[in-house]
């Protein structure tokens, strides 16, 4: 399976992981910090499974699937715990978060 067939997928990982590490920065900048404690590893989680998978689906894994799965739990953890947080970039990384899980769902 070619990693053009999951381009879209791709492009998403790709945004969800820039918001999550622009929402985990910014959140550290917050006058309260620990309110936004589970934000910040939701953030970290997420970026990281986001990056993982996009480098994975460009050297053509066979775990798309276990993979994609794992990574739309997370992104949906983390799009539902940022989407608590009023501040913008929550609310822009909750955006991408739902974004990306959904065009995992694409994946076959």
């Amino acid at each position: 399976m070619s990693h053009e067939q999951h381009k879209e997928l791709i492009q998403s990982l790709h945004e969800c992981a820039a918001a999550c590490n622009y929402c985990y920065d910014a959140c550290l900048k917050e006058e309260d910090v620990k309110m936004m404690a589970e934000c910040i590893r939701l953030d970290r989680e997420c970026a990281d499974i986001c990056s993982y998978l996009e480098h994975a689906l460009s050297r053509n894994t066979p775990f798309v699937s276990e993979l994609a799965s794992v990574c739309a739990k997370i992104c949906e953890a983390c799009g539902n715990e940022c989407k608590k947080h009023d501040q913008d970039h929550c609310q822009k990384c909750a955006d991408a978060c739902f974004k990306c899980a959904e065009a995992r769902k694409n994946v076959a």
